[in-house]
């Protein structure tokens, strides 16, 4: 039997990352990874063809070389404003004493029959409960009485143009889409508990150009949207407080840069100016820059999350993305939201440790996107459990996964 390889591709408005595994003994391990600098993408949308396709190459390249295989297909993640997420419902008789697996077939196809405009296209019909002869708040159905089975679900749609244009450089770089993956349901799979997804967790992945928000509640999707502000607003605000160039605000950033802590104010760090002198300033002035901009994306956030999930508000927030790394960023937010909070890191094996950041949950989420949704499709069932990537056999996480119902989009390879 040949070796099956799952790889994830992240896609980022500052980054492109791609994550290699290798199913064993059905189970994946991480073998090879590799990240390249985007500057191809605005708030998560392609504006430039040739830079993405580029970018994409490169991180590819460098899996391969890590890994040691061709990476020809992979699952993509997608992100940006022209994500919605709706509310849709369907209800289907019972056949029979039981339900079987034809029953929720039909109460998911009745939930998926709902009017998307030409111009986008559905990634993902996730349920958040099912109703059996009036009796709500059912997670897992399958096999109980009764002679009227309800779904609601959550239908997530994106723009058709701006996942085709994404496919589109995937297929200049050699890669075929096996599906496309909203970004925070992959970055979910990577860094939420079991008992954070059950009790109800707020998923923020703070990219460079936008944050991606999943809410969950008793381990089903609530929630999910894309707020413009990220990592490169914070980048912005440093550049025009210290007169610096992009790059250089964003070196300061990620050197010296924190929203809270105990840090001596008399520290002095060194900025490189426009005209290539060199002058000193006192690091506190970058959390006099950094710590605004962070309560004000928090508060937005917040505010956002509070007015969308009304009574189904969560009991926990997980911060992940690159600007998670913002020192004392999770102080700020527990402040913010009133809440538990914690930066969220994939658990990767040790020889792939520098996956276990931040800014890596996307690329591994999709490496247990993409795992459970072979093992669905082989097994030809619904009801599974998803793994997260942990190259260990342990924490194995029920919830219920319908994602699948969206045919895989295929992708023509390039020459």
């Amino acid at each position: 039997m040949s070796t099956k390889y799952i790889i994830g591709l992240d896609i980022g408005t500052t980054k492109i990352g791609a994550v290699v595994a290798r199913v064993e003994a059905g189970l994946p391990e991480i073998v090879g990874m590799g990240t390249a600098a985007s500057s191809g993408l605005k708030k998560g949308v392609v504006v430039d063809i040739d830079v993405t396709t580029e970018a994409i190459m490169t991180a590819v390249a460098e899996a391969e070389a890590s890994s040691g295989i061709e990476v020809r297909a992979a699952y993509v993640g997608v992100a940006g404003s022209h994500i919605e997420c709706l509310k849709s419902y369907g209800a289907a008789g019972i056949k029979g004493s039981e339900i079987g697996k034809a029953d929720l077939d039909r109460v998911m196809d009745s939930a998926s029959a709902l009017y998307v405009p030409l111009d986008r296209e559905v990634l993902h019909v996730l349920p958040t409960d099912f109703v059996i002869d009036g009796q709500g708040g059912i997670v897992k159905p399958l096999g109980m009485s009764g002679a009227r089975l309800e779904a609601n679900v959550r239908v997530i749609t994106a723009s058709h143009s701006a996942v085709e244009n994404i496919a589109k450089c995937c297929r200049k770089a050699g890669v075929e889409v096996v599906d496309t993956v909203f970004q925070p349901i992959a970055s979910s799979r990577a860094v939420a508990e079991e008992d954070e997804l059950e009790a109800g967790v707020a998923v923020v992945d703070m990219g460079g150009g936008t944050t991606d928000v999943a809410v969950y509640k008793d381990a089903g999707l609530v929630h999910a949207s894309v707020l413009p502000v990220g990592g490169n607003h914070i980048t912005n605000d440093i550049a025009i407080g210290l007169r610096v160039s992009q790059k250089e605000a964003e070196r300061v950033k990620r050197e010296f840069g924190y929203a809270v802590g105990d840090i001596d104010a008399s520290e002095l760090i060194d900025i490189r100016l426009m005209n290539d002198e060199y002058r000193q300033v006192r690091r506190m002035y970058l959390k006099e820059i950094i710590r605004p901009r962070c309560e004000e994306a928090l508060r937005l956030i917040r505010n956002h999350v509070h007015s969308s999930t009304s009574m189904n508000g969560p009991s926990y927030v997980v911060l992940t993305g690159g600007t998670a790394l913002t020192p004392g960023i999770d102080r700020v937010a527990e402040a913010i939201f009133g809440l538990p909070v914690r930066i969220g890191v994939p658990d990767c094996p040790p020889h792939m440790d520098v996956l276990s950041s931040p800014i890596y949950a996307t690329a591994v989420g999709l490496v247990g996107y993409g795992f459970e949704a072979e093992r669905n499709a082989y097994d030809g069932v619904f009801d599974g459990l998803v793994r997260r990537v942990k190259g260990t056999t342990k924490n194995l996480l029920e919830v219920k996964n319908w994602g699948l119902l969206r045919k895989s989009r295929k992708a023509e390879l390039r020459g």
